[in-house]
């Protein structure tokens, strides 16, 4: 059988693991793309993996990068995400998406249709899965009348001050705490800034942890007919205080101020003063948190679908957590797409996946196999 060429644009914390996920077995001939001049370095022990040292901001070099491949798989920072996946697109390429990018998605979908390319994006833990299975709960249910999600990825051990630790970079992290929130309530849009209602919850094998309100709804407010909608982020508690120190100070602010006589921008400063403190060190346990909850009417009874996802970091692979359930979320859904298992054209969101139920099974069967387990609790009310 012939190998499949995918490309995975940007090798970092979450972009390796994908890609050395896709290079175990025969399917794929894997290539990372990376601005980092280190990238060969990096992957050097892997010899099944190619790397290309590329500025993918570029969008020329980017379509004539990802010409020579059969499928993309685009892990960029957000603020690059929406104009790499158009790229991608004009380019005639099916590509699978995990950058958290603030526009509309569906603002593609045209696009995608026209040149007939396979896209789907947010298809990571959350989004993605989360979306994924309120989707497959939705298609069983006559009407959805609610959907509460809890998310979050968190080191195992706290360290004051922050108690956090991250996969991603500083700037898409601080993106969930300057992003307006928005949910439905009685059937309406509300939008409220981030990191607001507070509320602490207890978790099995966590404790008891602090969610805020967060833009994880994403395409589901309009996507799912549900009269109430909601995801929260989780945190260990007392970590809103810190950041809202921070929000009200001015830290996060993009607007150039003068220091000195220079001219600095308050989020670049704060991003380089992070980032050392937040990132995940090599070996550092983490854990991935998430409940999804989807209630409604079936046959003139109320049901509620419950999902819980309690997963660790792996020392045999020496992955992050939220590497592996965000990662490899997106592998699997690459596969799905080079199987044959899904063949809409356009741009689709994780929900749609969850209509069809084979491509849900085929996810949760590779998760499952890569010991990523979502406990399902299916009951009448």
């Amino acid at each position: 059988m012939k190998q499949s060429k995918v490309i995975v644009l940007g090798g970092g914390l979450v972009g390796g693991p994908m890609a050395m996920d896709l290079a175990h077995g025969n399917e794929f001939d894997v290539t990372v793309a990376d601005i980092n001049p280190d990238i060969k370095n990096k992957f050097k022990r892997f010899q099944n993996i190619k790397t290309i040292q590329s500025d993918l901001s570029d969008q020329q070099t980017l379509k004539e990068l990802v010409s020579n491949f059969d499928l993309v798989l685009s892990a960029v920072p957000g603020f690059m995400g929406f104009r790499t996946l158009k790229a991608i697109i004009e380019a005639g390429k099916n590509v699978i998406d995990i950058a958290f990018f603030p526009e509309d998605l569906f603002e593609l979908d045209d696009l995608a249709k026209k040149h007939n390319v396979i896209a789907i994006s947010d298809i990571g833990v959350a989004p993605g899965m989360s979306n994924l299975l309120t989707g497959y709960a939705d298609s069983m249910l006559d009407k959805t009348e609610k959907v509460v999600i809890y998310v979050g990825g968190l080191p195992k051990v706290r360290q004051w001050p922050w108690e956090y630790k991250a996969v991603f970079s500083p700037v898409d992290v601080i993106e969930e705490y300057t992003r307006p929130a928005r949910y439905i309530e009685n059937g309406q849009e509300i939008v409220k800034p981030a990191l607001t209602d507070p509320e602490l919850l207890d978790f099995e094998g966590i404790g008891t942890l602090e969610a805020f309100n967060s833009d994880g709804l994403r395409s589901l407010a309009k996507t799912i007919k549900a009269g109430n909608m909601i995801e929260k982020t989780l945190r260990y508690p007392g970590h809103i205080s810190f950041i809202k120190v921070l929000q009200s100070t001015g830290f996060f602010d993009t607007n150039t101020i003068e220091v000195n006589g220079q001219q600095v921008i308050p989020m670049d400063v704060t991003t380089a003063l992070l980032f050392p403190n937040w990132k995940l060190g090599e070996g550092e346990e983490d854990i991935t948190v998430m409940k999804v909850e989807v209630s409604g009417i079936k046959q003139g009874g109320k049901y509620i679908f419950t999902w819980n996802l309690f997963d660790v970091y792996d020392k045999t692979s020496a992955v992050h957590s939220m590497a592996r359930t965000t990662g490899y979320t997106a592998t699997m859904a690459l596969r799905m797409i080079n199987k044959g298992y899904y063949s809409t054209t356009g741009v689709s969101a994780p929900e749609f996946i969850g209509r069809d139920h084979a491509c849900v099974n085929f996810i949760l069967e590779g998760l499952k196999e890569r010991g990523i387990v979502y406990k399902e609790n299916h009951r009448k009310l």
